[in-house]
């Protein structure tokens, strides 16, 4: 089949979609499928350089709707040539210039990944206040009269439900995940070291997504101090998307623990899996969680889970013996650390066995291909 994502960006610093469907098109290619991808990137972006498929890129954008009035044109003139369209993604123009180019003509499918969750709505309303006129015009619409609709998780589903008035989508939850790594697991720790040598050969936690207070960046940082194990460190690993790293590490600096976090930034590729492969845990404290790519990429390389109930999969992870998991709060947060860290030998490498088994069984992206492009077939 040939397969048409409609994504707003690739760029892998916007958070977990670009990073899942390039793995998802790694499962097209696999499987003999042929997939492009339209976005509103620049088409000179660096990030766009080596992908091992077609992207109409039909950037740049002045705001953040992302209107391109090509893209709309470049729908409705390519429209023909592909089996199944995927919208990924919610309250951006690429949305209503998917509906406007398939609806009535073609079948297509959205993939929510979580942009209907009410927690976006309680916190932020003036942004609220401005969504629900573009629900009722745009978004109602896109998702009512999709062929399907993509949840990662039935709690992801049951929250959408819960979002916005009127409702209609004919959902589906599919295996989202990852493949995992495939090569030596001490060459991809090597790679990390060559990233971050400052804790080669010593124990951490390891944060791996954006920095941005949605994570809980804020609690994790204290906690990670009020633990009081001097021998233990952490690595805050992803892009500084807000500015907001100075402040943080002002706030370790006042407690005392600034030589024992390290900021590496955005760790892709070999260095990432070999952060997952070093850390004695991936430490997720989020507000808000639609799926957590990351958790299932920990998983992949044996390592446990320290997550909030928050994230959306907490209870898959927990019941597998793979995580501990606590409140989104500072109390939270410091006890999934004091836990992990009363943990007996024994008991962290069950949790790492554990680890492995939950993924081969939940998150293993393998099938996510196959099971989309079967409500097209």
């Amino acid at each position: 089949m040939r397969i048409l994502h409609i994504i707003p960006s690739l760029d892998l610093s916007k958070g977990g979609p670009p990073e899942g469907l390039r793995r998802l098109a790694e499962g097209y290619l696999r499987d003999g499928h042929e997939v492009e991808v339209a976005t509103l990137d620049e088409p000179k972006a660096p990030f766009l350089e080596t992908l091992p498929f077609p992207v109409h890129a039909h950037g740049p954008v002045r705001d953040t709707y992302g209107y391109s009035p090509r893209l709309l044109r470049w729908l409705r003139s390519n429209a023909p040539r592909f089996d199944a369209f995927i919208v990924n993604g919610l309250w951006q123009y690429h949305g209503r210039a998917a509906w406007l180019a398939l609806h009535g003509r073609y079948p297509y499918a959205v993939f929510m990944h979580g942009m209907l969750d009410p927690y976006f709505n309680r916190p932020y309303l003036t942004k609220f206040a401005k969504k629900w006129p573009y629900w009722l015009l745009a978004e109602r619409r896109l998702i009512g009269d999709a062929h399907r609709v993509f949840f990662t998780s039935e709690a992801e589903q049951q929250l959408a439900a819960k979002s916005m008035w009127p409702y209609k989508a004919n959902g589906m939850v599919v295996p989202y995940g990852t493949p995992g790594p495939s090569g030596d697991p001490e060459f991809y720790k090597q790679c990390f070291n060559n990233v971050c040598g400052d804790v080669a050969g010593k124990r951490f936690l390891l944060f791996l997504g954006r920095i941005h207070p949605k994570k809980g960046c804020d609690l994790l940082v204290q906690a990670f101090a009020a633990a009081a194990d001097p021998s233990l460190h952490l690595v805050m690993a992803g892009p500084d998307q807000t500015g907001w790293r100075a402040k943080l590490e002002s706030q370790a600096a006042e407690l005392k623990v600034a030589e024992r976090i390290h900021w590496p930034g955005m760790l892709a590729g070999d260095a990432k899996w070999g952060a997952f492969y070093s850390a004695e845990a991936f430490i997720l404290p989020s507000h808000q969680e639609n799926f957590g790519i990351a958790v299932a990429e920990a998983l992949a390389c044996n390592t446990p889970v320290l997550m909030s109930d928050k994230v959306n999969i907490f209870d898959e992870v927990r019941k597998d013996g793979a995580a501990l998991v606590e409140a989104d709060t500072l109390e939270g947060t410091t006890a999934l650390i004091r836990r992990w860290l009363a943990l007996s030998a024994e008991e962290k490498s069950a949790m790492r066995v554990a680890a492995r088994r939950c993924f081969e069984s939940r998150f293993n992206s393998e099938r996510l291909a196959s099971s989309i492009l079967s409500v097209f077939q």
